[in-house]
């Protein structure tokens, strides 16, 4: 019997590895900028359905033996104020989606975040079976998070406007009263949330308190998504040019609910 059971233990162990290397595999291939192959889609749709099937309700039900049950009224209460938090959110994207006549909205939920790139993506719960494609532009009720560059049958990768990468500029518009100024969102601040503006001739004039706003060209980003607010300008070390440091209304370390903005067909 003792031996029949460390038979068993061991092929657990043994799935639970090649489990965890398909895991770290998987991660490595995505991190390319780059389409999936069916292959990497299977694969992160088998990771996706082992997190919410297994891994998910195991812990809940682990950390709910741990609960002292002196402790559960406060988590009761906390978990009402969480509630009541996420049923305002939704409540907000469904005004949102109002205002948004020439697309079709998909909604969809965040389902995990990599700690190591915290603020380059996020995974959502929507992919190809809901008419997710690349490109696609997300926002939340506080205006721009990023696009999809990744999408799964089940699940896509948004790639946020706080990512690192330098390659990855979206065109965006000054509002000013003279008319909309031309430059480009071209990098983050951790430190203070906010995104940087560059390109603005260092003879254009420039207020704190003007908002930004996605320009439309590049025809991936649609003209008068809202981003943020300039609140710092700085020359550039040659006096050539100005850059702006623009906070952002969403604060991105949390992020639940997001709109995709799919264009409707004419």
């Amino acid at each position: 019997m003792k031996h029949k059971k460390k038979k068993n233990w061991k092929k657990m162990i043994v799935i639970l590895l090649v489990v965890i290397i398909i895991f770290f595999v998987l991660m490595y291939l995505l991190k390319e900028d780059r389409a999936l192959s069916k292959t990497e889609i299977f694969l992160k749709d088998v990771i996706t359905n082992i997190e919410k099937s297994f891994t998910y309700p195991f812990y809940r039900s682990r950390k709910a033996k741990e609960v002292d049950q002196s402790q559960s009224d406060i988590i009761q209460r906390n978990l009402n104020n969480a509630m009541k938090e996420e049923i305002q959110e939704l409540k907000d994207m469904l005004e949102l989606n109002q205002t948004l006549t020439d697309y079709d909205i998909i909604n969809a939920t965040t389902l995990s975040r990599n700690p190591n790139y915290w603020f380059q993506t996020l995974t959502i719960d929507k992919g190809k079976n809901d008419q997710l494609e690349e490109d696609m532009i997300v926002i939340t009720k506080y205006g721009l998070i990023g696009k999809i560059s990744k999408v799964s049958n089940t699940t896509s990768e948004v790639k946020l406007i706080t990512t690192n990468d330098t390659n990855y500029k979206i065109s965006v518009e000054v509002v000013t009263e003279n008319g909309n100024i031309p430059a480009l969102l071209n990098g983050y601040d951790e430190q203070d949330n906010t995104v940087i503006i560059t390109g603005i001739d260092n003879h254009t004039d420039i207020e704190a308190g003007q908002d930004i706003i996605t320009s439309g060209l590049g025809g991936v980003f649609p003209r008068g998504i809202y981003i943020g607010q300039v609140q710092q300008i700085e020359n550039e070390k040659y006096d050539i040019s100005k850059n702006l440091k623009v906070k952002l209304l969403q604060d991105f370390n949390n992020i639940h609910y997001v709109s995709i903005l799919k264009r409707k067909e004419s």
